[in-house]
């Protein structure tokens, strides 16, 4: 395999490589070794995985670590740390890695094949714009897990945090991103019948008195409505207030107060009435965004074609 994937992928496998410092093409079988002690955590467990002799995998570290200059990992009683050189080397190699398994299941030819993890990474509250398309995608790719990643942190697809990120707000302009919208979504202020039935609904942005609120911290917020909440809702007005998606969403569908929902979110549960009409303001873009390296290979091509897919039948 990796013979192959040397022969058919060499100039994108050589610019992984170029980047931690490798120059000779007779290195990978020790990338890869290193790989698989980085990401099992010991000699035995990659040495069994890989086929190997334990020695045979320290001389595979030892080399690589000679070519390179300096130390991958940090031995201790318990393992291997990864040095921050290590971390480079990780990087590079699980990209190496999925190449080589993508051409592998290109030359096998079979869908079926694709298998491993595949990796996303999206704000919560649109994490259900991608449940549909990760259904189907499982449906027809049952040996491939998907993981979700969702935080407001923007996960570095260079460094292999993500396969594919779903960005809020301006076009992602990394130079090796590769990039295409999603459409927008709109929020809007939200309340439950409960709520409704005890103080009623709002006439205009205006009529605010009286009423108690399920809000985010504003301080940290990517989100469209932030300052909205910072111009209109004073601290004694706001009954519950968490970071949490999860939780907001459940105060609000409690009863507990008026709070922003994305409109999709909202759409999907009964009881629930929007307060204001809409505003452009609260809406905001979606990018699609997968790193240039991983681009092409079948697992991300696949899950792409689902997500969008799925967008246009919504």
């Amino acid at each position: 395999m990796i013979c192959i994937a040397g022969a058919l992928n060499a100039r994108q496998i050589a610019l992984n490589a170029r980047r931690i410092g490798i120059r000779n093409m007779d290195k990978w079988a020790e990338l890869r070794t290193a790989y698989q002690v980085a990401r099992l955590g010991t000699v035995s467990a990659a040495a069994d995985m890989l086929g190997f002799h334990r020695a045979t995998v320290n001389r595979h570290i030892d080399l690589l670590e000679a070519e390179l200059g300096g130390r991958i990992f940090i031995r201790h009683a318990r393992g291997y740390a990864l040095t921050e050189l290590g971390e480079d080397v990780l990087r590079v190699a699980q990209k190496t890695e999925e190449l080589t398994d993508d051409l592998a299941g290109r030359v096998a030819g079979a869908k079926a094949t694709i298998a491993g993890e595949i990796k996303l990474t999206i704000m919560a509250p649109f994490a259900r714009l991608l449940m549909g398309a990760i259904s189907n995608f499982r449906a027809t790719n049952p040996n491939c897990q998907v993981h979700i990643e969702a935080s407001e942190d923007l996960a570095k697809l260079e460094y292999g945090e993500a396969h594919i990120a779903l960005r809020v707000g301006g076009k992602p302009d990394h130079p090796d991103y590769v990039v295409s919208s999603f459409g927008r979504v709109g929020f809007n202020l939200y309340a439950h019948d409960s709520y409704v039935r005890r103080h009623g609904l709002l006439t205009d942005k205006g009529d605010l008195a009286g009423h108690q609120f399920v809000v985010p911290p504003t301080s940290d917020s990517r989100l469209p409505f932030g300052p909205w909440i910072n111009d209109h809702i004073l601290p004694d007005m706001i009954a519950l207030s968490s970071r949490s998606i999860e939780v907001n969403f459940a105060a609000i569908s409690a009863g507990i107060g008026i709070g922003f929902l994305g409109d999709h979110e909202a759409q999907a549960f009964t009881g629930l009435h929007c307060v204001l009409p809409p505003n452009k303001a609260w809406t905001v873009p979606l990018w699609l965004a997968t790193h240039v390296d991983l681009h092409r290979t079948e697992k991300v091509q696949e899950m792409l074609r689902h997500i969008k897919l799925a967008r246009n039948e919504n």
